[in-house]
């Protein structure tokens, strides 16, 4: 039975609707920029020469300063590794997914202390919904190359967590293994083979929207680097706190890291349409003897900040921030605005045009505004952290104990949970945090801590329980 002029009317124009929903798809897939991610480990704020290093050499990364933006105030949301990269790959806070520092909380000998710390998740939970899941549903092709630490058997391995391609290694900078086992070659060094992958990943998917996260485990320890390099530095006049020649060649290799990573994409003339994007995952070990802490002053040194990885003062947390996006992001910019790690997820959704998931609730703000160089409408939000635990240094001493700290404007407040006693710094004119102003400032002292335990109800975020031997 053949069908009425009006039916094969209205069959044509659903096609035809249909192919034009189609086209307005790939074409707004065929705009989206690329977004290139690249994460040291342990990176210090003042690593870089374009931060204050007057030692280790970063021709790249002060390549990266120039032509695009540097911000001042970057922060991770953690003091260590596992909870920063949770918040980046989530763009939640840790009483969210329940990770706050690397490990088991029995690590470190907590029986000692007034306080059990709150038990820590070690995988990321299987219904969290990353970000690199969200820009799979938006067209974008991804893949993470190095250190996830967010779960390595098949369920949490990144491969099933929104990344089309995902190798991951970690723990040594030569005779590494890789999951999936790769077969390296033998004298290979972990940054060089993990740029390459990364390069690899580069060239094939040119033609089409790419997410790349390059998660490089230098420069953690074990301090290891390639002969050549430690050549360079060895006989280099230290500077304050910066004057190890191992571990400046390992700056070194992610800053040529980083430069074959910007020379591939100009190459391929895809600069101009990349969001290339590196930080640190937190402060650099260091500072500690400052701090009266056992274990020296650790591998470099973050002064003018107080303390290094392990601690909630801004060694620990502060790191470097910089954004290149030709054409897109004034050269030669520098932004004072804080950011933290749980506003990349909100930032990356709104520079790939996607929206917010509507099931995954968001910690964080987007600072795509920052990188355009507009003012915001409306004052940053305060930044938070919570961290129920405790990281030791030496047998008798640590890094920190329980805390909570809320950053507000220029002022931060850190409320320890053994005591309840407070410090409060003046950020703007206090960057060290020798001052506390908490005695000096009751009205503005209350104001924070009622904010700050505000911000704890309305996440859940669970305490610490008294320790009774």
């Amino acid at each position: 039975m053949s069908r009425s002029p009006l039916r094969r009317a209205w069959d044509w124009s659903w096609v035809l609707s249909f192919i034009a929903v189609l086209l307005a798809g790939l074409g707004a897939m065929a705009s989206s920029p690329n977004i290139v991610f690249i994460l040291a480990d342990d990176l210090g704020y003042t690593d870089l020469a374009c931060y204050g290093s007057r030692y280790y050499e970063t021709p790249a990364l002060d390549r990266m300063a120039a032509e695009g933006m540097r911000f001042t105030s970057g922060y991770t949301s953690g003091p260590n590794c596992q909870p920063t990269r949770a918040a980046l790959i989530t763009g939640q806070y840790g009483p969210r997914t329940g990770i706050y520092t690397v490990g088991h909380i029995d690590r470190f000998n907590w029986r000692r202390r007034p306080l059990r710390p709150v038990d820590n998740v070690e995988q990321l939970p299987l219904e969290k919904l990353t970000i690199a899941q969200a820009l799979q549903r938006a067209g974008y092709r991804t893949g993470l190359f190095g250190k996830w630490h967010l779960g390595q058997d098949p369920a949490h391995h990144p491969a099933q967590r929104g990344f089309d391609e995902a190798m991951v290694s970690m723990g040594r900078h030569f005779d590494f293994t890789t999951v999936p086992p790769a077969n390296p070659p033998a004298d290979a060094y972990l940054a060089d083979w993990l740029t390459e992958r990364a390069l690899d990943f580069i060239g094939r998917h040119r033609r089409q929207p790419f997410f790349l996260c390059l998660h490089h485990f230098a420069v953690h320890s074990p301090y290891q680097a390639k002969p050549e390099q430690v050549a360079r530095f060895r006989d280099r006049a230290p500077a304050p706190g910066h004057a190890d020649p191992v571990y400046a060649a390992m700056v070194a290799s992610v800053d040529e890291s980083v430069g074959r990573v910007l020379a591939a994409l100009d190459e391929g003339q895809l600069s101009r349409h990349t969001l290339v994007i590196f930080t640190s995952d937190n402060g650099g070990v260091g500072g500690y003897q400052r701090e009266g802490l056992e274990g020296g002053n650790g591998i470099t040194d973050n002064a003018p900040l107080r303390s290094g990885k392990g601690s909630l003062y801004e060694g620990g947390i502060r790191v470097p921030y910089l954004f290149r996006w030709p054409g897109t992001i004034a050269a030669g910019a520098r932004c004072d605005e804080p950011i933290t790690s749980v506003d990349l997820y909100p930032t990356l959704l709104e520079v790939a045009g996607a929206s917010p998931p509507a099931d995954h609730p968001l910690d964080g703000h987007s600072y795509l505004d920052l990188l355009l160089g507009q003012p915001k409408a409306t004052p940053r939000p305060p930044l938070f952290w919570h961290f129920p635990g405790y990281l030791g240094q030496g047998q008798h001493t640590w890094r920190t104990t329980p805390v909570s700290v809320i950053r507000d404007g220029d002022w931060k407040l850190l409320h320890f949970l053994e005591d309840d006693h407070l410090e409060l710094y003046d950020l703007q004119v206090d960057l060290g945090e020798r001052a506390n102003l908490a005695t000096k400032e009751p009205a503005r002292t209350q104001e924070l801590l009622d904010g700050l335990q505000s911000w704890r109800m309305s996440i859940q975020a669970p305490m610490p329980t008294p320790h009774v031997p």
